[in-house]
């Protein structure tokens, strides 16, 4: 008997997995600049682990597991950690089973990795369930139709107002009327608004660069450019009381991209105007409802971290009927070289959920087996 069968019991009504296979994969992208900023070498691809489920009826699910720059130790821990709670495995109550296996394997790091493989795993199981009952995701959280919401260019760190200059022109063009920058110099910051001007709001993702005193400094920068939120203004990133120090400074804080479970989330919805779940980091949809409900009653808005173009961004969108109208999408504002499948975009600066069964996945065969990466 295996650990799954013990923590989930079989049913004769829930048809048993019979298997998970992983699909790591590398699509190089193009964003018009050097590619430097806050990673450890120069990011110009996107790393992913794709998670296929299979159960005994025939049924598939997909999922996504963030994998940047960590694609092998993700896929491994998806393998080893996560698989053996799956295969065999009759799984019906997907959020008691996330719990569970969240107690089996904090023994062995709580969030991270860990958590990144669990999250895919996640995701992925909410598709197959919604499948199974051949349905939009939407629709097994009582949503009665699909909406849309505006999105957001979310350019990447460029360090030179020329290259801001161009790509926020870009997004103009496009459609968007929300541009969030990767910049930390004020000079560019402001350059940036004066190009796309006093209409189209704007944002500003620090990656953890400023500390609170520097961030409260540049307090007159960020009320002349109107910036709608300061992002991951501080290091370490869970330095809640730095935040709510900020936010008492009149600046409003977005945080959240690197938290995980509901749990560590609620000390970002008490400290932070703008609370940001990452769908493929938190611990997948199981943990993500649970955040967007916690908002909801705390009266904050989701603004949910998904610069991914796999089953995460996809399972993000199948929760917009779920999320709150001031609700605004990331869009990384990239080209990648090709996609893994017909994915939807932003059309004219706005994205919609989609009426497809389950997350609307379903990947190119062709385009895993040409993108895996050789090792």
């Amino acid at each position: 008997m295996t650990q799954a069968t013990r923590i989930m019991p079989q049913s004769n009504t829930v048809p048993k997995i019979i298997s998970l296979q992983t699909f790591p994969v590398r699509i190089p992208f193009a964003d018009g600049g050097p590619g430097t900023g806050g990673t450890p070498s120069r990011w110009h691809r996107l790393d992913m682990v794709l998670i296929r489920i299979e159960d005994e009826d025939g049924h598939v699910g997909w999922g996504d597991a963030f994998a940047y720059f960590c694609l092998e130790a993700v896929r491994a821990a998806v393998d080893h950690m996560i698989a053996p709670f799956v295969t065999e495995a009759a799984i019906d109550d997907i959020a008691a089973w996330n719990l569970e296996v969240q107690k089996k394997l904090h023994l062995f790091g709580r969030y991270g990795i860990t958590m990144f493989a669990l999250s895919g795993v996640d995701i992925a199981l909410w598709d197959l369930k919604a499948k199974r009952q051949g349905v939009p995701l939407w629709r097994l959280f009582r949503a009665n139709a699909p909406t849309h919401r505006p999105a957001y260019a979310s350019l990447v760190r460029y360090g030179d107002k020329d290259l801001v200059a161009e790509q926020c022109k870009r997004a103009l063009e496009r459609g968007y009327r929300h541009i969030k920058l990767h910049e930390i110099a004020p000079d560019v910051i402001r350059h940036a608004r004066e190009v796309i001007g006093p209409g189209v709001a704007l944002m500003v993702d620090a990656n953890c660069a400023w500390s609170m005193q520097e961030t409260i400094a540049l307090r007159e920068t960020f009320r002349a450019c109107n910036t709608l939120w300061v992002e991951e203004p501080v290091f370490p990133p869970d330095d809640y009381k730095s935040m709510e120090e900020i936010e008492k400074a009149a600046i409003p804080v977005g945080s959240g991209e690197n938290a995980s479970t509901a749990f560590d989330f609620m000390r970002i919805i008490n400290a932070v105007t703008y609370p940001q779940p990452s769908m493929t980091k938190v611990g997948g949809i199981s943990e993500f409802v649970k955040i967007l409900a916690a908002c909801e009653r705390h009266g904050k808005s989701v603004m949910p971290h998904t610069p991914y173009f796999g089953p995460g961004y996809l399972a993000t969108l199948a929760m917009l009927p779920l999320m709150q109208e001031k609700t605004l999408i990331e869009f990384l504002f990239v080209d990648p070289e090709v996609w893994l499948a017909s994915t939807p975009k932003p059309v004219k600066g706005v994205v919609s959920a989609s009426d497809r069964i389950g997350i609307g996945f379903e990947p190119d065969l062709d385009v895993l087996k040409r993108y895996a990466p050789r090792t």
